[in-house]
């Protein structure tokens, strides 16, 4: 106050929420992004339907994917995402478990709030309650033998149930282990590395998903330029290029002025050898087959076809840069300068039913996967189904441990961190015991799914631990408490550890707000429009963005 007048510091168009209402507001934000996902969890998720403004339909059950669509505007809701979008690109599965502890922690720490626990208490907690955590994971995880494919195929199965692999993820799940077997090297201290850079996913629709395969090398599915070319060469010579085999165009627009017919013939005949001597410097080279990223003009698919190579055009970028690991070639980018080393080797067989090329060279790296299926929906969620399986299974290859799934290491946890948290002094004891009580979210929403009762079976699992069946999980299509391990629902280790870690950090980042201020223009790079704060466009945001959500 100044004289008795209040000293007005931010703009009348500036917004701000603070303290308790701060905290409500951040909290309810969260929530509704977990109450979001929450009922995809498990092999009993239901799915959801995503339209974008365009129409355009996306059907999944994947937590990340199902984020990362929606139109959300606030800023709360897009730190929990990020928790989502951290968990998929570290463990590359355990998406809608994250989100899902990290809503569940900011619902019991609202109560410790209304208890008047201060936020740094709870934070502290929360803290050391995620450290004890990863340190009872790692005590519980069983170390696996990365050469165990029964295993392996049980992780890949468990990562697909309940997603749109299921039917078939037995087959499914022999494909993606020997996928990564493939691609699986080890380093210069003797562990397993698994580079999935060396594995190709490709899609297919109109065939069933029984019928998708795995190839050594890759696909291009591409028609050849002209009819009279051959269509398969074996032990050829291959060349990647990235040049057009077109007339070189000028920089700069031009006119040319022709004075009579002959000079026109003229203009025409230097087009063509133009192309005649791009068509034989790839000649020159003995090159059998040509996978081109750009176009190539017709007179020049003549040519090659005299010569008898092989030719494809406007292959994909990323195409011609795996097949360049398959085959082991340079990519070309320009023809003067090329020589036959550049050029790699291999077999080019063509599949006219499915209308592809299929590329294999000698000990070739490179896998890939063909995925089929009925229609685009299916396809599409059968490829996000894949890669998460891909990625749990190259993380246990990798990490060389396992835990057992159906909520039995989340119940397990809560045990253990309850007794930790009798050692705990002052009111971090309780944001510890909250932490636990936050964990057993997983086999209740689990249950819940699956229709079954959330508590009796929370009940039965809290039994079976205190027995000591530290495997102990929920069989969700019986109901039954059993041994998950030995019955092959089985997790990667180090999924669960980074689901725990990056749900507790962003619970304690969002608690750590008591302030929400509609801001100016943050960014460090301001150039030179100053245009309207973007801040208060923001704030506004934040109201209504989440609105239909809570």
């Amino acid at each position: 106050m100044q004289q008795g007048q209040p000293m007005i510091v931010m703009s009348e168009d500036s917004q701000r929420v603070k303290d308790k209402d701060a905290q409500d507001y951040n909290i309810s934000a969260a929530r509704a992004v977990a109450e979001s996902v929450k009922s995809t969890l498990g092999p009993k998720g239901m799915d959801k339907m995503l339209v974008d403004s365009m129409g355009s339909v996306t059907i999944t059950n994947d937590g990340v994917t199902i984020l990362q669509e929606m139109d959300i505007d606030n800023p709360t809701a897009e730190m929990i995402i990020e928790v989502a979008e951290t968990q998929e690109d570290e463990a590359g599965d355990g998406t809608t478990t994250a989100v899902s502890i990290a809503g569940e922690l900011l619902k019991n720490a609202e109560d410790l709030l209304e208890q008047d626990i201060h936020p740094t208490a709870i934070i502290k907690g929360f803290h050391m309650a995620s450290e004890q955590a990863r340190e009872e994971i790692n005590d519980i995880a069983v170390d696996v033998d990365t050469e165990d494919e029964d295993l392996l195929r049980s992780v890949a199965e468990t990562s697909m149930t309940g997603k749109g692999t299921e039917v078939n993820k037995e087959h499914l799940a022999e494909l993606i282990v020997e996928a990564v077997r493939q691609v699986t090297v080890e380093d210069a201290e003797g562990n397993n590395v698994v580079d999935l850079e060396f594995l190709n996913i490709e899609t297919q629709t109109g065939r069933g998903v029984s019928e998708s395969d795995l190839l050594e090398g890759g696909i291009i599915d591409k028609d050849p330029v002209h009819d009279n070319m051959p269509t398969s060469a074996e032990d050829a010579d291959i060349l990647l290029l990235n040049e057009p085999i077109e007339v070189e165009e000028t920089d700069i627009d031009t006119e040319v002025s022709v004075t009579d017919p002959d000079q026109l013939q003229q203009f025409l005949d230097r087009e063509e050898e133009q192309l005649k001597e791009k068509v034989q410097q790839i000649a020159d080279l003995d090159a059998d087959v040509v996978f081109c990223q750009k176009g190539i003009d017709d007179l020049a698919q003549h040519y090659l076809a005299k010569e008898g190579i092989l030719a494809v055009r406007r292959a994909k970028k990323s195409d011609l840069e795996f097949l360049s690991e398959v085959v082991n070639a340079a990519i070309v980018s320009d023809l003067g300068s090329a020589s036959a080393a550049d050029l790699g080797h291999g077999d080019v067989l063509r599949d006219e039913e499915d209308e592809l090329f299929y590329v294999e060279g000698e000990d070739a790296h490179g896998v890939t996967l063909l995925l089929r299926g009925s229609t685009d929906h299916v396809v599409d969620e059968l490829e996000r189904g894949v890669n998460d399986a891909l990625d749990v299974v190259a993380q246990t290859v990798s990490d060389g441990r396992a835990l057992a799934g159906g909520g039995a290491i989340e119940v397990e946890l809560a045990s253990r961190l309850r007794d930790y948290a009798d050692s705990v002094s002052g009111r971090e004891q309780l944001a510890v015991e909250a932490f636990a009580d936050s964990l057993e979210l997983v086999p209740r929403v689990l249950a819940e799914n699956a229709g079954l009762d959330s508590i009796d079976t929370l009940v039965d699992l809290r039994a079976a631990h205190d027995d000591g069946d530290v495997e102990a999980g929920l069989n969700v299509f019986t109901g039954d408490i059993e041994d998950t391990y030995d019955a092959g629902v089985v997790e990667p280790a180090h999924a669960k550890e980074q689901a725990v870690t990056s749900a507790a950090e962003a619970a304690n980042l969002v608690l750590k707000i008591d302030d929400i201020i509609s801001a100016g223009d943050l960014s460090t790079d301001k150039g030179d429009d100053e245009g309207g704060a973007p801040g208060a466009g923001g704030m506004g945001g934040m109201g209504g963005g989440m609105g239909g959500m809570m």
